[in-house]
C-alpha cells in the first residue's frame, strides 16, 4: 500500500464518526479528496462528494459508509452515572470495562463503561450475557449537576482507542467498518483519475448507513439526487478464518486472500463479471460471497434508487465486525481500490448492463 494511503486510511480510522454525528471524520475524508478530486461537495444528510470526469458517461457513483457504530446518551442520573444507548448494532459483551469518549459541543470528555465486579455478580447472573441497559458510563463526576453540566443527552461516544499494527500488514482498530471503504472510494478515484479515465465517476463518503435498515441511510438519498447508471459500493464483510466458525454456514472468506465479490439477486451479473475480468487483468486473486437476497450493505439503497442502478458489491475481509478492535490486512484494502479502478478505466461510454 502506497505510503501515503495508508496515513489517509489511519487518519480516517482515528476520527471519530457514529451515524448521524459523522462530521468529524466526514471532514478528514474530503481532505484527502481535496488533493486530487475535480469537485468537492457535500449535501443536507451529510454526505460527501467527490468528483472527477464532469461530462463523461456513464456516470458512476462509488459509496462507502463513513459513520461508525456508537453510544448515545440517553440518561444522566442524580450521582452522575451516563446511561446510553447503541447507535448501531452492538454486543454489550465487548463493551465491559472499556474507555471511551463523549463528543460534547465543548469537546471530547473521556470515561470508562462501567459493570459490577466479579467479585459482587451472583452465580447465576455471572452466567448471564450483560445487556446495554445494564452497563453505564463513570465520567468521575461527583453527582449528576457536575455530570449534566459537561454531558447533555443525545451526546454520542465513541471507544476510545487508536489504530494498531499487527503483524503481517494488518491492522486493528475500532472504525474498521466502515472507514476502510470510504478509503477504498476515495484511492479507487484517484487510480482512476492518474489513468485516464473517460467515464464520469463521483466518490461517495455515504452517512447513517448503521442506522439506515430499510431506509437506506445516505446513500439512498445520494444515489437519488447523483442518478447514476452504475453503482459500486465498498464495505466489510465478515472473514471466517478464525476459531469457533462453521465455513459450512458463513461460507470460505479469509483475511489476506484478496477483495470479496459479490453475487446474488441484489447484484447486477455484468458489473460482477467486470469487476471480476478488472481483477483479473490486475493480477489479483479475489474470493466470492454468495448473497442470495439483500447484502446487508449499502447496496440494497443504491440499487433501488429511482428506476435502479446497476450495482455491484466489494467487500474487504474483516474479523471482529463491529467489536473495538477490528482487523483487516492492507492488502486486501489496496487491492480493492485496483481492482475498481481497473473497472472504472475499461468502461466505454455506451456500455450496457442489462441483465438479460
Amino acid at each position: 500500500m502506497r505510503a501515503e494511503m495508508r496515513d489517509s486510511l489511519i487518519s480516517l480510522l482515528d476520527a471519530a464518526g457514529p451515524s448521524g454525528y459523522e462530521a468529524a471524520a466526514a471532514t478528514v475524508w474530503r481532505q484527502i479528496a481535496g488533493e486530487f478530486a475535480d469537485r468537492i461537495w457535500g449535501d443536507i444528510q451529510g454526505n460527501s462528494f467527490a468528483e472527477i470526469g464532469a461530462g463523461g458517461a456513464p456516470t458512476v457513483m462509488l459509496a462507502g459508509h463513513v459513520d461508525e457504530i456508537g453510544l448515545m446518551v440517553h440518561h444522566v442520573d442524580d450521582d452522575g452515572f451516563i446511561w446510553v444507548q447503541g447507535v448501531g448494532g452492538w454486543d454489550p459483551q465487548v463493551l465491559v470495562g472499556q474507555r471511551v469518549e463523549v463528543l460534547t459541543d465543548a469537546g471530547p470528555i473521556t470515561g470508562v463503561v462501567g459493570r459490577r465486579a466479579i467479585h459482587l455478580i451472583r452465580r447465576d447472573d455471572g452466567e448471564k450475557a450483560v445487556k446495554l441497559k445494564d452497563l453505564w458510563i463513570d465520567i468521575g463526576a461527583s453527582s449528576g449537576d457536575e455530570a449534566r453540566a459537561k454531558v447533555g443527552i443525545g451526546d454520542v461516544a465513541v471507544i476510545r482507542s487508536e489504530t494498531l499494527d499487527l503483524a503481517n500488514d494488518c491492522l486493528a482498530s475500532r472504525s474498521i467498518d466502515n472507514r476502510v471503504g470510504a478509503a477504498v472510494v476515495l484511492e479507487a478515484l484517484r487510480l482512476a483519475k492518474e489513468a485516464g479515465c473517460s467515464a464520469h465517476v463521483i466518490a461517495v463518503a455515504t452517512v447513517q448507513e448503521e442506522i439506515g435498515y430499510m431506509a437506506g441511510g445516505g446513500a439512498r438519498t445520494g444515489a437519488y439526487g447523483l442518478d447514476p447508471q452504475v453503482g459500486i459500493v465498498v464495505d466489510v464483510t465478515h472473514a471466517t478464518d478464525h476459531p469457533t466458525l462453521d465455513r459450512k454456514e458463513h461460507g470460505d472468506v479469509r483475511m489476506g486472500a484478496g477483495p470479496v465479490l459479490a453475487r446474488g439477486a441484489a447484484i447486477n451479473p455484468v458489473v460482477y463479471r467486470r469487476l471480476h475480468e478488472a481483477a483479473k487483468r490486475e493480477g489479483i486473486d479475489v474470493q466470492i460471497q454468495a448473497l442470495p437476497a439483500m447484502t446487508g450493505t449499502d447496496a440494497d439503497a443504491v440499487r433501488m434508487s429511482r428506476a435502479g442502478v446497476a450495482s455491484g458489491l466489494v467487500s474487504v475481509p474483516n474479523r471482529y465486525m463491529h467489536t473495538p478492535n477490528q482487523i483487516v490486512n492492507l492488502e486486501d484494502v489496496e487491492r480493492s481500490a485496483r481492482i475498481i479502478a481497473g473497472f472504472l478505466t475499461q468502461l466505454e461510454a455506451d456500455a450496457g448492463f442489462l441483465p438479460l
